[in-house]
């Protein structure tokens, strides 16, 4: 084999390469082999037909296609090795010249790594918004803990908004019982629009033990897009009650003795939450900083696969929750043009930080230890809801475990990178990544 290289950009080149039909003999056998183990001629063995069969039945030309097919890729791998390229993505493939009993000349475009020049990440500072906590979000958390702390108590009195009510609902349409459409002693939330629209006002003024009727359009089923009555009575009506604030309510909701221990506890955590917020602020910024000194170019062919991608994750997501693009374009009002703009622009970004960040952990030397790779398939896994063998061993088959593993490189190149830089809040305050450690080590402890 015989090759050239030609670079086309920054980021993309053009090997040109000769195969002598000679070197594609082995796959030529192969090829017959193959094929000959699936046609079945009257008279022959299977896998023992002849090649002058073969290529009567078949078609020499067929043989010849499945031969080249399997010759470039290996002999796209050998250019690569031999000119040193750091390819990205998949090449484009244009046959230039093959006639049978002549050499192979292919071209084969595809993206590389671009040269970049790394800034010296010390020389970077970022400024973040300066840290405030209104007491009124601690009155949020300490809210919310009230909630969770809540009882019901049966009232003798009309339900209002807010109150927890058990009914039962039959709906109907032209008096005709509707599918599914019944249900018994069900306990709803007054106000909180969960189960059919018209039924929260409905409710509110009834009684246990009193009735009435709504109409609800129906989004489902044999009567979709019909008015339905909907008869409702109420059973019982509960009023929530929120236990007192005191220090009894601290011991019994955390491991505090007093409300104000406990209030200082969910400072901390608020506090804590933004300064993490604080941190990933700084690291976009900084990223951002870095790949515009460091001119990081952008493959076009890389781009446009992580679009693609991006734009399937898109509709699946859309799917799952069943509404179609063309929902979401009206909803969003937008083009689709728009969308695959935006997307391009993601992914542009993406891209230019991956490059930068694998140019740095090239150049610190980073490596990945078997316990770092597994701590992240752990932690995806986790957050798949999967074990983490079949998690790996689904990695595995998809191909993706060498992303994983780049991933886990690239965020030790860019922890590297956030000792360096310096950042500081918009008051002139440093700020230290201490939070982010702290936060880390304790999301470390809970996945073990």
């Amino acid at each position: 084999m015989k090759s050239t290289v030609e670079t086309l950009s920054p980021t993309r080149v053009r090997l040109a390469i000769e195969v002598p039909f000679v070197e594609l003999e082995p796959s030529l056998k192969k090829a017959y082999r193959e094929i000959g183990s699936q046609v079945q001629v009257p008279g022959f063995r299977r896998g023992k037909v002849p090649t002058a069969v073969i290529d009567q039945r078949v078609g020499r030309g067929t043989v010849l296609n499945e031969a080249v097919q399997e010759a470039i890729p290996e002999n796209i791998m050998a250019a690569v090795r031999e000119h040193d390229l750091k390819t990205l993505g998949r090449p484009e493939v244009e046959i230039t010249e093959f006639n049978d009993g002549d050499s192979l000349n292919f071209t084969a475009e595809v993206d590389v790594r671009p040269e970049i020049t790394i800034p010296d990440a010390s020389s970077i500072e970022v400024t973040v918004d300066e840290l405030q906590i209104d007491e009124s979000e601690i009155d949020e958390q300490v809210k919310n803990l009230r909630e969770r702390f809540a009882t019901l108590k049966t009232v003798e009195r009309a339900a209002a908004e807010g109150d927890y009510v058990q009914i039962d609902l039959n709906a109907t349409v032209d008096g005709e019982d509707v599918p599914g459409g019944q249900a018994s002693n069900i306990s709803h939330e007054v106000g909180s629009k969960q189960l059919l629209p018209g039924l929260d006002e409905a409710v509110v003024g009834l009684a246990a033990g009193e009735d009435t009727t709504f109409t609800t359009q129906l989004v489902g089923g044999d009567f979709a897009g019909r008015d339905a009555e909907v008869a409702v009575t109420v059973r019982t009506v509960k009023e929530k009650e929120l236990p007192e604030l005191n220090d009894e309510f601290a011991q019994m909701a955390s491991e505090f003795d007093t409300i104000e221990e406990l209030r200082g506890d969910l400072r901390a955590r608020v506090t804590q939450g933004k300064q993490v917020e604080q941190i990933y602020a700084a690291r976009d910024k900084a990223l951002a900083q870095l790949v515009e000194a460091a001119d990081v170019p952008a493959p076009e062919g890389v781009v446009r696969e992580e679009v693609a991608s991006r734009k399937q994750a898109m509709i699946d997501q859309l799917e799952r929750i069943g509404a179609s693009m063309e929902e979401y374009l009206a909803a969003e009002e937008k083009t689709e043009e728009q969308i695959d703009a935006e997307l391009t622009e993601a992914a542009t970004e993406g891209v230019k930080v991956q490059l930068l960040l694998d140019t740095l952990a090239d150049a610190e030397d980073v490596q990945v230890s078997d316990d770092e790779f597994g701590h992240e398939i752990v932690h995806r896994a986790q957050r798949a809801g999967m074990a983490p063998q079949q998690y790996y061993d689904q990695l595995v088959r998809s191909g993706a475990a060498a992303a994983v593993f780049g991933d886990v490189r690239r965020g030790k190149a860019l922890a590297a990178v956030m000792e360096k830089i310096t950042i500081k809040d918009s008051a002139g305050n440093g700020i230290t990544l201490d939070a982010l450690r702290a936060a880390n080590e304790a999301e470390h402890n809970h996945d073990h």
